[in-house]
């Protein structure tokens, strides 16, 4: 009820700058979701400027999701202890130094390790954007909130590429490849300026205890898994790559007891460990890697293929993406709109089909196509059907999984869904890096492409059979961002990626 001492202009103004919040949590959603994907087509310029080698060019794109996703949970509870409005104004802060580092990179290790300490920043600031949302909205104008939250960052992850293609090619102010990180300045900045301003401030609970140890592992079995993936084709694949990978799997087991130990002894583990026990939900998470590896991976062997097989100038290889775009556009709002509903997880499994067909159909594009009057209409159709099966799944897929949670586990099952979903894309940039330079090394661009198409269809198949383990109906919309009743007063959450 409105005070009647107040005018109604002091009542509509505190209403006012709290939308402004909800302003600034996208802006910084999108800033993360730009930078994912916007050096997807930076490679020719990076080889030019920095001599950039297919190695570095895979570390440039997939070490900022790696970092990103390793620091998830981790970002997510130090929200919690210390205050998500401090740790987002941190976060906000590190992103755009950091992207300001990237930018006067001398050099390609420093980019490399500017974009590691990217990610890092990502993670310490994405967590708190949902959290603060929550805070600051309840009931009806919180489902208002995400009505607008997830289709603008839907928009974020489809329009980086293009963005990119465009800042490149125009070479403003003779930047050229350094105009990607610039443009994160000029919103960094306001973004802070305008949230330490208007978020309010509430304290953290510095009786949670952040599991140090435990993160500590994660991001040493996440990096000795993409190490090796990423320099494993260069040097011929020698010992010391097979053997990162096997201490990878004894770092990830190493998790799963120091997270139930955590938990036994009274204190709080990154991941709840009852999630670690729910056959459908582990199971998922390696669903969560196979399909975003393979999307993921895929989008990128479809812009280097257009700029390095076709000679595409940065701005027609970022166009060139908009039929998978749109493609994942279509098949997310017939996914949401008609099919997930009434034939529930059959929708996870009619997705990858429609994919594994828009694969097939590529292939024979490719074989088809002439090299001499190539343009992007001659693969469109493939592109564009595979997008709609991924579109169907991407709309879907996250609440199917969460539906084998508790309610008091959903916050901390989205941070783990959603860092699974950061390494699983840094692990498919080195995959079908590999796969792709392996041959494009040897001039045989539309080999390197049949191959990375076939180890999508295989992760494709490999997904489909995870799909019958996942519960038959989805888990409803409010609970996936962790507003139900019962789940109000749990772990921060972290946003659920809508890559396209």
């Amino acid at each position: 009820m409105r005070d009647p001492s107040l005018t109604p202009d002091e009542t509509t103004e505190p209403q006012r700058r709290r939308w402004l919040i909800l302003v600034v949590m996208i802006v910084a959603e999108i800033m993360d979701l730009l930078d994912a994907s916007i050096v997807n087509v930076a490679g020719p310029a990076l080889e030019d400027s920095l001599g950039a080698g297919s190695v570095g060019l895979q570390w440039v794109i997939g070490g900022y999701a790696l970092t990103l996703g390793a620091g998830l949970v981790l970002g997510g509870r130090l929200g919690d202890r210390y205050g998500r409005r401090r740790m987002f104004l941190i976060g906000l802060t590190a992103f755009t130094v950091s992207s300001l580092l990237c930018a006067g990179a001398p050099n390609i290790e420093s980019l490399i390790a500017f974009r590691l300490l990217q990610g890092t920043a990502g993670a310490m600031l994405l967590p708190q954007g949902l959290g603060l949302l929550r805070e600051n909205f309840s009931g009806p104008e919180l489902t208002k909130v995400f009505a607008i939250f997830g289709p603008v960052l839907g928009l974020g992850g489809i329009i980086g590429p293009v963005l990119g293609g465009f800042l490149i090619e125009g070479d403003f102010f003779g930047l050229g490849w350094r105009s990607v990180f610039l443009v994160n300045l000029p919103i960094g900045a306001t973004a802070l300026i305008v949230a330490a301003k208007f978020v309010p401030r509430k304290p953290g609970d510095r009786t949670v205890r952040v599991d140090l140890v435990g993160a500590a592992l994660v991001v040493a079995a996440c990096a000795l898994l993409v190490l090796p993936l990423n320099q494993g084709q260069e040097d011929g694949w020698p010992l010391w790559t097979w053997l990162c990978m096997g201490a990878s799997a004894v770092g990830f087991c190493l998790f799963a007891v120091h997270q139930r130990r955590t938990a036994a002894a009274g204190r709080e583990p990154l991941v709840t460990p009852g999630l670690l026990r729910k056959p459908a939900f582990t199971v998922g998470l390696g669903g969560i890697a196979l399909f975003f590896g393979g999307l993921i991976g895929t989008q990128l062997v479809l812009t280097l293929y257009l700029q390095i097989g076709r000679h595409f100038t940065a701005g027609d290889a970022g166009l060139g993406n908009l039929p998978l775009a749109v493609g994942t556009a279509i098949g997310g709002a017939v996914s949401g709109a008609f099919l997930a509903d009434r034939i529930g997880r059959k929708v996870l499994q009619i997705g990858p089909l429609v994919q594994l067909a828009g694969a097939a159909l590529l292939w024979f594009e490719l074989d088809a196509l002439d090299p001499a009057s190539f343009s992007i209409r001659d693969i469109a159709p493939g592109v564009t059907v595979a997008g709609i099966g991924a579109g169907m799944v991407i709309a879907a897929l996250f609440s199917f999984i969460l539906a084998a949670v508790d309610d008091n586990e959903i916050g901390s099952a989205s941070g783990v869904l959603s860092a699974v979903q950061a390494v699983g894309g840094s692990i498919g940039v080195a995959v079908f890096g590999s796969v792709f330079f392996a041959r494009a090394e040897t001039g045989d661009f539309t080999g390197g492409f049949h191959r990375a198409l076939i180890v999508q269809a295989c992760l494709l198949l490999a997904f489909l059979a995870i799909t019958f383990l996942l519960s038959r109906k989805g888990r409803p919309e409010e609970d996936q961002h962790g507003i139900s009743p019962e789940a109000a007063s749990g772990d921060s959450t972290t946003k659920q990626h809508l890559t396209a």
